[in-house]
């Protein structure tokens, strides 16, 4: 990854790293207006340009993800563990109230709805991750 960034930007390259020598060949390729916004859509959704799309498509076309959705995938999945230690941190929060005066606090069905939602989330990822 730092070969890709070697400026330290927390943000990813839109554009491919350099290779030694440069790249020599060019292709020029002609699209509809519709599939020029089917790629620039796609291409916006995963910050890449359009070039840099087409490349990681066709040379990973046997692959089940590009370089670019798998590393969204695992930020994505990074995220979802960094919410999920914050709410079993509150779980913990809570049962220790709980335990010391005997009552059930009133933050533990908006706690556990949100351990609820976050599962989904995950499963949700799991699923996308899967029909690759």
């Amino acid at each position: 990854m730092s070969q890709d960034n070697p400026t330290g930007r927390r943000e990813s390259r839109r554009r491919r790293a350099n290779v030694a020598g440069g790249r020599q060949h060019k292709h020029e390729v002609k699209v509809s207006p519709e599939e020029e916004g089917i790629l620039l859509r796609l291409a916006a959704e995963q910050h890449v340009t359009v070039s840099r799309l087409l490349v990681e498509s066709a040379l990973m076309s046997g692959a089940a993800e590009t370089p670019t959705e798998r590393k969204n995938a695992i930020a994505t999945l990074f995220g979802l563990h960094r919410l999920l230690a914050s709410i079993s941190n509150n779980v913990n929060q809570i049962a220790r109230a709980t335990n010391a005066t005997g009552e059930v606090q009133t933050e533990l069905r908006a706690t556990l709805d949100a351990t609820r939602r976050t599962a989904e989330r995950i499963d949700r990822a799991i699923d996308g991750l899967s029909l690759s």
